[in-house]
């Protein structure tokens, strides 16, 4: 049996559609659904149970044999300023399943962040430059000081996953937390321009499918190690490009710019950029998909979603 935290939301379903594509529907769902649109992105998926957040920490004793927890359930909101609520749902919550975890020895994946990283101009590795900017990043940081902590005592592995910046299907449901790619699909079907912020040209990213987070995810999974790795292609590409490239599958559409708004300005990363080190040492040997086959795959199934 198999447990996922977030399961509803982006990455935790594509987890759990991946898994389906495994043959493994011994799959328990956990999420909040307060969002319900987001039992949209479980259409089709195979799960033998569902619990809520609240609930999962005392009935997994109840569920064993568990053969690993996924854990991505979090507030991916960047600009929340609500800093005990960010705390206790990233922080408090992961730190207490992660104790009854080790106690029942399941192995433990979760999603850390590249938000962990501050400023800088060069490939982020595990252990440099963790200055967050903003509180979201600042609980990510916070839970992987205390995996590291405790990792030497774990007796069953433990994963901490940086994510950097990911898109892909599944994440209709974030709003304002999704994707260029996304936001830029929902714009150009209203009939607005597509915008990019000022100065994009100059903000570069490290953009990963999440078809191929998921493939990182099972590395792991199968291959039972601990400790904390990117999550990225190791490749940054500009906002302006990434642009481009969605207004070429609509035919060229208008790029409009735009100014960032003040309050996102402060905590903005302009550059990000795995140093894959970690992770090629692992002996992860997936690969990642170009961008430009990302973002049309991307538009493509958005596309044709939109015609059903």
């Amino acid at each position: 049996m198999i447990i996922v935290t977030g399961g509803a939301g982006f990455i935790g379903s594509n987890l759990v559609h991946g898994l389906n594509s495994l043959g493994r529907d011994d799959i328990i769902v956990v999420d909040t659904l307060m969002n319900a649109k987001k039992h949209l992105n479980l259409s089709g998926a195979r799960f033998i149970d569902y619990f809520d957040k609240d609930e999962i920490i005392d009935a997994i004793d109840s569920l064993k044999p568990v053969e690993a927890v996924f854990h991505q359930g979090a507030c991916t909101v960047t600009t929340e300023q609500d800093g005990r609520y960010m705390m206790r749902t990233n922080y408090t919550f992961s730190r207490d399943l992660l104790h009854e975890c080790l106690r029942l020895e399941i192995p433990f994946i979760y999603a850390s962040s590249a938000a962990v990283y501050g400023t800088g101009d060069k490939p982020f590795a595990e252990a440099d430059n963790e200055r967050p900017l903003n509180i979201y990043g600042f609980s990510k940081l916070a839970f992987d000081q205390h995996v590291r902590c405790i990792l030497s005592r774990a007796r069953s592995p433990v994963v901490g996953l940086r994510y950097f910046n990911v898109y892909g299907p599944g994440e209709v449901h974030k709003g304002n937390m999704a994707s260029l790619v996304q936001r830029m699909f929902e714009q150009h079907r209203a009939g607005r321009p597509l915008n990019l912020f000022q100065g994009s040209k100059n903000f570069r990213r490290d953009f990963i499918h999440v078809s191929d987070v998921v493939k990182v995810n099972f590395h792991f999974f199968e291959r039972k190690k601990s400790g904390i790795f990117n999550c990225g292609t190791g490749s940054a590409r500009s906002f302006q490009e990434l642009g481009d490239l969605v207004a070429e599958q609509f035919g060229g559409a208008a790029i409009e710019i735009v100014d960032m708004p003040p309050q996102l300005e402060a905590q903005y990363q302009k550059y990000t950029c795995s140093d894959n080190s970690m992770l090629n040492l692992s002996g992860y040997k997936g690969g990642f998909v170009a961008l430009e086959d990302g973002v049309k795959s991307y538009i493509e199934a958005m596309n044709q979603q939109r015609q059903q």
